[in-house]
C-alpha cells in the first residue's frame, strides 16, 4: 500500500535524480546486456538514487507493418491493450484472476501508484512500465503488467466506441492547416512507403478486433522483444522482473536455449526523389505553412554524427542556426524556422519548416532553398562548427538528467543495435566532426534541386 510517508520520501528523493544522472553522464554509464532463454534481449542501467524503476518493451510492430488499407492498425492495437484484460489463472499458483474491464484496470493501476501503457511509432510498438520498487508494490505492478501485456481483452464494444472517437478526432484535425500541410508533405516525400501511410476514417473502418488479435499473436512475442530497464533494481531482480512480465505470452525456447523467431517480411526502402515536387494548397489562414524536404537517412547511416552536427548549424539550433539568421533575423520573414532529420529503420524525412505571412510565402521559400543549397555546396564555417560543438557537448548532460531520459536513450541504443559505450563516446564523436565531414555528408544525402515543397495558405500574389 502506498502511504503518505512513502509519497513524501519519494518526492524528496526525486530531487536527487538529476544530480545522480548528471554524475553518471560524466563518469560513464554502465549498461548491462543479456538475452533470456525466451529470446528477450535485456538492457539494464542500475540507478539506485530513488526507489523507482522504468521499463520499456519494444517490438518490431510499428506502423511500417500496417497494411496500406488498414493504416493505423498498430496504433489502435497498442491503445486497445489498456481497455481490459481477460480472466485467467496465475502461471505458477493457478489462482483464478477475474477479468478486468477498462475501469477496473485503470483503478488497479491507480491503487498501485504505478502505470503501464502502450503506443506505436513508425518502427516500434512499445510498452512502458513505471513503479516504485518497494517489495509490496513492484511485484504486484509487474504481475498486473504481465496480464495486460499477455492477456489483453480487445473488447469489441469498446473498439466501436474508440473508432468513433478517433473518427471525430480525424475530422477535427482535418480543419487544421498544419495537418493538411503535413499530410501533403508526407505523401510527396514517402510515396507508397508505409512511413507515409495515414490513418483515416476509411482505414479505421477496415480494422476489426480480429485484425488486432492477429497482429498481436504474430508480432508481440518474447523472442521479438527488446527490454530496457533503468532504476533501483539489481541484475537478478531485473531478470526476474522480465521473466514475470513475459510469463503470459507464448514461450519460444527449447531446453533453456533461445530459439530465433521466424523472420518477418522485409519492408521496402523509401524511394529517393528523382524530380522536384511543388504543392500549393489553398487555405484561408492567417499564416502560410511551408514544408520543404526529401527522404533523409536511416539511423544506421555512418554519417549520423556529421549530419546531426551539421543540421544543428543549418536549422536545428534554434535562433542561432543559419536558417534563422537568414530567414528570421535578416529578413523578418518568419518568427521561427527549423530543420531536422528523422532517421529510423528506413530513410526518414529531412524537413525544413516555417510559417510566414501569406504574401511572403514565395520569398520565404526562395530564401530557405538558397540557404540549404549554399550549405550543401559549401558546408559550415569553422566558427559555426565550434559553436555547434560547444552547445551540443555542453548540453549533453541534460539529455540524461532523469531516469526517463536515460531510459529513452538506452532504449534507442538497444533498438538500433548501437554499441554499449555509445553514450560514453557521444561527446567524442561530436568533437571529431570536421567541416569536411559535414560538407561530404550533406552533399551525399541532400539534393536541393529535387526536394518537395509544400506551401499551404499563400495568397495568389505569392504564387
Amino acid at each position: 500500500m502506498i502511504t503518505i510517508k512513502k509519497i513524501a520520501i519519494y518526492a524528496i528523493l526525486t530531487g536527487a535524480a538529476g544530480l545522480f544522472c548528471s554524475k553518471m553522464a560524466l563518469a560513464g554509464i554502465p549498461i548491462e546486456h543479456w538475452t533470456q532463454a525466451s529470446g528477450v534481449q535485456v538492457y539494464l542501467v542500475q540507478s539506485p538514487a530513488i526507489p523507482m524503476v522504468d521499463v520499456q518493451i519494444d517490438f518490431d510492430a510499428g506502423s511500417r507493418r500496417d497494411p496500406p488499407e488498414q493504416a493505423g492498425l498498430a496504433s489502435v492495437t497498442a491503445s486497445m491493450t489498456s481497455k481490459g484484460v481477460l480472466a485467467s489463472a496465475r502461471p505458477v499458483s493457478g489462482t483464478a484472476e477475474p477479468a478486468l474491464d477498462e475501469n477496473g484496470l485503470s483503478e488497479a493501476w491507480a491503487d498501485l501508484g504505478a502505470s503501464f501503457g502502450a503506443g506505436a511509432s513508425s518502427d516500434r510498438l512499445s510498452f512502458s512500465l513505471r513503479s516504485l520498487t518497494y517489495p509490496d508494490l513492484l511485484g504486484k505492478a509487474t504481475q498486473l503488467a504481465a496480464r495486460q501485456l499477455g492477456e489483453p481483452a480487445f473488447p469489441d464494444a469498446i473498439w466501436q466506441r474508440e473508432r468513433e472517437r478517433l473518427n471525430a478526432a480525424i475530422r477535427e484535425a482535418n480543419t487544421r492547416p498544419a495537418t493538411l500541410a503535413g499530410r501533403a508533405f508526407a505523401a510527396a516525400v514517402y510515396g507508397q512507403h508505409p512511413y507515409g501511410f495515414e490513418m483515416t476514417e476509411a482505414t479505421l473502418a477496415r480494422i476489426s478486433v480480429a485484425d488486432m488479435k492477429a497482429l498481436y499473436s504474430s508480432l508481440i512475442l518474447p523472442c521479438r522483444a527488446k527490454v530496457t530497464i533503468v532504476g533501483a533494481v539489481t541484475r537478478e531482480q531485473a531478470d526476474g522482473l522480465v521473466t514475470q512480465l513475459f510469463s503470459r505470452l507464448p514461450a519460444n525456447a527449447s531446453a533453456g536455449v533461445p530459439t530465433a523467431c521466424p523472420p518477418l517480411p522485409a519492408v521496402a526502402e523509401v524511394i529517393p526523389l528523382d524530380k522536384p515536387v511543388e504543392k500549393r494548397i489553398a487555405f484561408d489562414s492567417a499564416q502560410a505553412h511551408v514544408l520543404i524536404g526529401q527522404p533523409g537517412v536511416k539511423r544506421s547511416d555512418p554519417d549520423f554524427f556529421a549530419l546531426t552536427v551539421g543540421n544543428y548549424i543549418l536549422g536545428g539550433g534554434g535562433f542561432v542556426s543559419r536558417l534563422s539568421n537568414e530567414v528570421r533575423q535578416k529578413r523578418g520573414l518568419s518568427y521561427s524556422v527549423y530543420s531536422y532529420f528523422s532517421p529510423g529503420l528506413h530513410a526518414g524525412a529531412f524537413t525544413l519548416g516555417l510559417q510566414t505571412r501569406p504574401d511572403q510565402a514565395s520569398q520565404a521559400v526562395q530564401v530557405s532553398r538558397e540557404v540549404v543549397a549554399s550549405f550543401v555546396a559549401k558546408g559550415p564555417t569553422e566558427t559555426e562548427l565550434q559553436a555547434a560543438k560547444d552547445n551540443l557537448i555542453g548540453g549533453f548532460a541534460l539529455r540524461l538528467d532523469s531516469n526517463r531520459k536515460l531510459l529513452d536513450n538506452v532504449a534507442n541504443m538497444a533498438w538500433n543495435d548501437l554499441p554499449l559505450d555509445y553514450l560514453d563516446t557521444w561527446t567524442q564523436q561530436v568533437q571529431k566532426v570536421s567541416v569536411k565531414d559535414i560538407r561530404a555528408a550533406f552533399a551525399r544525402v541532400l539534393q536541393p534541386e529535387t526536394m518537395v515543397t509544400v506551401v499551404l495558405g499563400a495568397t495568389e500574389s505569392a504564387n
